[in-house]
């Protein structure tokens, strides 16, 4: 019988040592790895097809447990979100964000058992989706070529009228939109913060993330680079790379460097070195006007 792939996300090695040893014996649940912060939980999540998270409310850096799961509350195919805390301050925005369970650690006698029956019903509902064969096979490493798989999907004729239909109503909605600020809304400890198009240096593509980064500090975004890319193009901001999308008003210098590389130099201490294709330098010249 296929096991639910799971990972222990704490800080504290001694709950993450505990709860390996309540979960041995669950014989649906296979303990699969285990991380600190939030980033290499998703990291992870990225290489293995996981189905449970058992995640610590407050985890250390920039994004704690209850931040994460916002950020995978858009994911079709998430895991179940077991969270583990010592109070229950949290445990109504875990329950709003789809939490499966909300621990208090360390947990009453029999109350792991609740646990396991609830995920024992999630186990019914999960479908694990493995990635597709060829996209493992012919992916294009970075220093390899920056050119995108494209994957073609045939599309049944009996899908086509609705999806046209969903089209049209997406078209309408867009010429429909008030125009939008010069400003990009990144989430941060719980609040909205807007940070002016002129104040981004550079943007950062991260898994199926972004981060935003400032002369002072960097903010992690849910939005993915491309569409970054396709807000942000109107105002200067150019692709340099598949994973970098840099503000030119905030570049100060080009240099050549060695294996047909360039670095880019921007204004304050940020300094970004990065590679350019041929055809994105000679673009890029041509914007900039040499």
């Amino acid at each position: 019988m296929p096991k639910l792939k799971t990972l222990l996300i704490h800080p504290d090695s001694e709950v993450r040592t505990a709860l390996r040893d309540a979960l041995e014996d669950v014989p649906f649940l296979q303990v699969l790895g285990e991380a600190i912060t939030a980033f290499e939980a998703l990291e992870l999540l990225e290489a293995i097809p996981y189905g449970v998270f058992f995640v610590g409310t407050r985890l250390p850096g920039d994004i704690s447990g209850i931040e994460m799961a916002q950020m995978l509350a858009g994911r079709k195919h998430k895991p179940a979100l077991i969270f583990i805390s010592d109070s229950e301050t949290k445990a109504y925005a875990a329950f709003e964000l789809g939490a499966t369970d909300y621990l208090l650690w360390p947990p009453a006698p029999g109350r792991m058992a609740r646990t396991v029956d609830r995920l024992q019903h999630f186990k019914q509902r999960f479908r694990e989706v493995p990635v597709p064969a060829s996209y493992q096979s012919e992916a294009v490493p970075i220093d390899q070529g920056e050119d995108a798989l494209t994957v073609k999907l045939p599309l049944p004729e009996e899908e086509q009228d609705s999806f046209l239909a969903a089209l049209k109503t997406a078209w309408d909605q867009t010429a429909r939109r008030r125009p939008e600020i010069d400003k990009l809304a990144v989430t941060q400890d719980g609040r909205t913060i807007l940070i002016p198009y002129d104040q981004i240096i550079f943007v950062e593509a991260f898994e199926d993330y972004s981060y935003v980064h400032t002369a002072n500090q960097k903010f992690l975004s849910s939005h993915r680079l491309k569409n970054l890319e396709d807000r942000l193009g109107p105002h200067r901001f150019f692709r340099v790379h598949r994973k970098y999308l840099v503000n030119l008003d905030m570049v100060t210098e080009i240099a050549s460097m060695p294996g047909s590389n360039f670095m880019l130099r921007t204004a304050g201490r940020t300094r970004i070195e990065l590679p350019i294709s041929r055809r994105r330098i000679a673009e890029l010249k041509k914007i900039i006007g040499l």
